[in-house]
């Protein structure tokens, strides 16, 4: 298994076949050039880990991620080419966790909050707790900013709501819209996080790999474009081993066992 202990900014627990992934950036998980970076590294390294192969992010403490570090963020255009720099590295963030190659399950502890949120809408499932909020703080510090990832979760009137004033959306409402598949307690909140996990890493990892490839790839494509890639698909998977054993433990009626391949 690789060693996961040389990170700062970033806690990694493996809990069988899956990784928790704790942001840990006090008070309140602000984005820093530390935290990034490690978020986006560890990420990558999770990619290509064979050993792993569901992970659950969330954040320590009370707050998953409250977006951009303001204090800082007035030293981050100081030398030339240092902001645009910084801009590239908070999006290849959020790419590095949608394009993971295992599906991460978001348990979202708490505030969101526009690069925080950005972070949640990129995993492939969202949990929430009571103390959850979604928001989209830019318009009351002169910034912009996760709208775009936010289109991915909220309708037109919700999201332009949030940007033009600061609302944040709750835990509550957020399941009543469908946005998270639960909202639990505090509590509960990363064991129900992991259960799911857990039995996305009892699937094939061809299966979950080739399924979380496909759903970011068609997510952009018309339908008739789509769904002939996502039928090109099917015809490559179809070949794996793991295929045939899926459907030999079907007709035999037991638990398959799946090599990876």
């Amino acid at each position: 298994m690789r060693d996961f202990d040389g990170y700062t900014a970033v806690k990694v627990t493996i809990v069988g076949r899956v990784a928790l992934v704790l942001m840990c950036n006090p008070p309140v998980n602000a984005i820093s050039r530390e935290l990034n970076d490690q978020l986006t590294k560890v990420m990558d390294e999770i990619s290509e880990c064979d050993e792993i192969l569901a992970v659950v992010l969330s954040g320590e403490g009370r707050i998953f991620c409250a977006g951009a570090d303001i204090k800082k963020r007035e030293q981050s255009g100081v030398e030339e080419g240092q902001l645009t720099a910084h801009l590239r590295r908070t999006r290849e963030c959020f790419h590095a966790i949608r394009e993971c190659a295992k599906p991460v399950v978001a348990a979202i502890n708490g505030p969101a909050l526009g690069a925080g949120l950005a972070i949640a809408a990129s995993a492939d499932i969202l949990m929430a707790c009571e103390n959850t909020s979604l928001g989209l703080p830019e318009v009351d510090v002169g910034l912009l900013g996760g709208c775009r990832h936010a289109m991915r979760l909220l309708g037109h009137s919700r999201l332009r709501h949030m940007a033009l004033t600061g609302l944040r959306v709750g835990g509550q409402e957020l399941y009543r819209l469908g946005i998270v598949e639960v909202c639990t307690t505090a509590e509960l909140l990363i064991p129900e996080a992991m259960n799911i996990a857990q039995s996305i890493a009892s699937k094939s990892p061809v299966s979950t790999r080739m399924i979380k490839s496909n759903l970011n790839t068609i997510e952009e494509l018309s339908l008739r474009d789509g769904y002939r890639f996502e039928q090109e698909m099917t015809a490559v998977i179809s070949r794996s081993i793991d295929a045939a054993e899926a459907q030999k433990a079907f007709r035999e009626k037991r638990a398959p066992v799946f090599v990876g391949r």
